[in-house]
């Protein structure tokens, strides 16, 4: 025993001596493994380091993207119960799918009465235009009468001032009679103090003297006759000259009365009302607007709603694009155009490339209910968030997009 005591300790210092000899050996060796396994990992950083500062010197990134879309909210027009609800959330519609049905009872009620109002006015207008058109064919005869009575005007007036001529003609073969035949009465009288002619004679005289007279107050009579005949000719002329005039305004007068039947305020009236009820009835069906998926469903059958009350909304399936908030000190570089790559935090791996539509003429904190306002003295600086649209170029069925998602968003600035 006592020699196994003091063999022990001798036993252990060979023991170590041996281990420190061999980790002695093995240092060297040691050293090769790290020194290579680290060259290879500084290869590797400088690789991928080198690809991402590449890759980052071109392109300004940002987490603070969301898959987006322009949400179509389904609204009702009129105010009515719901009769039926045709689709479930999250069901895809198509662009004209019936989606809602209103009780359309009133509305149909609402649709015969404005129907038989605007039959009646119709009707009413009908007679009126026919009255009118009654009374323009009356007066078109009435000018076409005055026109054929002018000629025959002037004609009785040529024949009136012919008349008139005539008479006056007639005067002087008159008045040269009578001064001859008084002179034939002095000479008889002369002669019968004489005695030189018979008494006989004076009184033949006499007798022709006064037949001569009254020839040429007959020939004057007739002057002054003729005279009344062409003045009331020349009124008949006038008269029928006036009288085209006054038919042309009748006629006027007819075609404003059946303008104004045919534009009767009346049908226009129960024409719009008529078209109200048509646009009512109509609006007891609500058609899907795009084609989707129904979201948010709020509407109940049963429910009565009132005009411009949300029931649903519609979430486009096509029409899906990034809205990517860059910091202002970043946007400088985007522009409309530029390619960007596209990373859905629902999709890892696959990356959607897109460009950028548009960019936001305001910040973010511009559209806050409350913006803020650095109006103290104790001013602090935030970077402020310019809210940039971009395109999805490369949609995949078999990796459908949400609104709402989360993604990352590189645009190529370089």
């Amino acid at each position: 025993m006592t020699t196994n005591l003091h063999e022990s300790p001798n036993n252990s210092a060979v023991e170590e001596l041996e281990a420190d000899e061999d980790a002695a050996s093995n240092q060297p060796r040691k050293r090769v493994i790290f020194g290579v396994l680290g060259t290879i990992l500084a290869i590797v950083l400088l690789i991928f380091g080198g690809r991402w500062y590449a890759y980052a010197r071109v392109h300004a990134g940002t987490e603070d993207a969301m898959v987006d879309s322009d949400v179509v909210a389904i609204t009702s027009k009129i105010g009515e119960k719901i009769d039926s609800i045709p689709v479930q959330t999250n069901q895809y519609v198509r662009k004209g799918q019936l989606l809602v049905v209103l009780d359309n009872r009133t509305e149909r009620h609402q649709l015969a009465q404005t129907q038989a109002a605007y039959d009646q006015a119709l009707s009413t207008q009908t007679t009126l235009v026919q009255q009118s058109q009654g009374g323009i064919a009356q007066a078109q005869a009435g000018v076409a009468s005055a026109v054929a009575s002018v000629p025959q005007a002037d004609a009785a007036l040529a024949q009136a001032r012919a008349q008139l001529a005539a008479a006056i003609a007639e005067v002087p073969a008159a008045r040269a009679n009578y001064s001859k035949a008084a002179a034939d009465l002095a000479r008889a009288r002369s002669l019968v103090r004489t005695g030189d002619v018979a008494r006989q004679d004076l009184d033949a005289a006499l007798a022709e003297e006064g037949a001569a007279a009254a020839q040429l107050a007959t020939a004057q009579a007739d002057v002054g006759a003729a005279r009344d005949g062409v003045r009331a000719a020349q009124d008949r002329v006038v008269a029928a000259q006036a009288g085209i005039a006054g038919a042309q305004g009748g006629v006027t007068t007819a075609q404003g009365k059946l303008a104004q039947s045919s534009n009767s305020s009346q049908v226009v009236s129960a024409q719009a009302t008529l078209d109200l009820a048509k646009l009512n009835l109509q609006y007891t069906r609500i058609y899907s607007p795009i084609d989707g998926y129904v979201g948010e469903k709020s509407a109940q059958i049963g429910q009565t709603v009132s005009a411009g009350m949300n029931l649903m909304t519609v979430i486009p399936s096509k029409d899906i694009f990034i809205t990517a908030n860059y910091k202002e000190t970043a946007v400088g570089a985007i522009h409309v155009g530029q390619e960007a790559d596209i990373f859905v935090d629902a999709y890892p791996g696959h990356t959607f490339h897109g460009h950028v539509i548009s960019i936001n003429p305001a910040s973010q904190n511009t559209y806050a209910l409350i913006p803020s306002q650095n109006a103290t003295g104790n001013f602090v600086k935030v970077t402020q968030r310019i809210p940039v649209r971009i395109s999805i170029d490369d949609l995949n069925p078999k990796m459908p997009l949400r609104p709402g998602m989360s993604v990352e968003a590189d645009v190529k600035v370089r």
